[in-house]
């Protein structure tokens, strides 16, 4: 096993701002070296175009460590013990994107308030009173709050039985601790429509903090898609959110994710992903359900 007795890190008190910085070079077989290392533990590619994205995240954590060179850094990262385990922390938070508002996707919203819900509720008549909805990917959680806000507004006042599960996941420690948190800026509530503004957050200097009430509704933790231990503990889910995440898997890595995700799903239960994802090639246990301006899948 390797030791990191011999790696020293420089002191940061010498190290330059970043403004200061030279630009670093990274080489092309040390990019195929970590694009193989993000791929192997993430199911994420990185296409050879975006090697400029790759170098220009990873030299702010160098800069912040005071590394000299990506080799640095990559020997420092694929090191035993725990400083791996915290770097590999920060090393996915640089390397995936973390976009998202409140009610992003309303057609969606509107099918699951329209269609989905009161489908499920009638299935699970005599059966279960909870509903479980998995915001897999879900970023600093705006998506799976605005679920619970509208289920709570236009489901749970004709169904006063039912009880709302969100579960959240995300491969970013950071995120996730956002998302537990529920304090958020003007950026995240900028599609949020007038009424749920006013009824379901507390704002004042410029932060907008989700009430109690929908903020118990929802739950985060840490969770990578392409770990296959810990997809098969996420079961028994009546719907799943998994948007704008298959963009960045091939076609191998999209199957596998999609086929953990059908096997979370309760029979009936519907998948929905991001506007510009399709299931055509990737899976064909799904029938596809169309709702205006958006389609589920659905499984049987």
């Amino acid at each position: 096993m390797s030791q990191l007795s011999d790696f020293k890190l420089p002191d940061l008190s010498q190290t330059l701002t970043n403004s200061a910085q030279k630009q670093l070079y990274m080489s092309l077989s040390l990019f195929q070296d970590i694009r193989k290392y993000i791929y192997t533990n993430t199911g994420i590619y990185f296409q050879d175009n975006k090697k400029y994205l790759l170098e220009s995240r990873l030299q702010r954590r160098i800069n912040y460590l005071g590394l000299r060179t990506y080799e640095e850094y990559f020997a420092l990262l694929k090191s035993a013990g725990n400083l791996m385990s915290e770097e590999k922390k920060y090393f996915y938070e640089a390397i995936t994107i973390n976009e998202t508002f409140f009610f992003r996707n309303q057609p969606q919203l509107d099918a699951m308030v329209q269609s989905i819900f009161p489908e499920i509720i009638a299935k699970k008549a005599g059966k279960s009173n909870k509903i479980r909805v998995w915001s897999a990917a879900s970023s600093s959680g705006e998506e799976a709050y605005s679920i619970a806000m509208v289920f709570q507004d236009l489901i749970k006042p004709k169904y006063p039985q039912i009880e709302l599960e969100v579960v959240g996941t995300d491969i970013s420690t950071s995120i996730v601790a956002t998302a537990n948190q529920a304090l958020y800026k003007e950026y995240s509530i900028r599609n949020c429509p007038p009424y749920y503004l006013k009824k379901y957050f507390i704002t004042g200097g410029g932060t907008f903090q989700v009430v109690p009430e929908i903020k118990k509704m929802a739950s985060f933790k840490l969770m990578n898609l392409y770990d296959d231990f810990m997809m098969k503990t996420m079961l028994n889910f009546d719907i799943i959110v998994c948007a704008n995440v298959l963009i960045y898997f091939d076609q191998a890595s999209k199957i596998k994710v999609i086929s953990h995700l059908y096997n979370s799903l309760n029979r009936n239960g519907y998948l929905f992903i991001g506007y510009s994802e399709t299931l055509q090639g990737i899976s064909k246990a799904f029938n596809v359900v169309s709702f205006p301006k958006t389609v589920g899948y659905k499984k049987e």
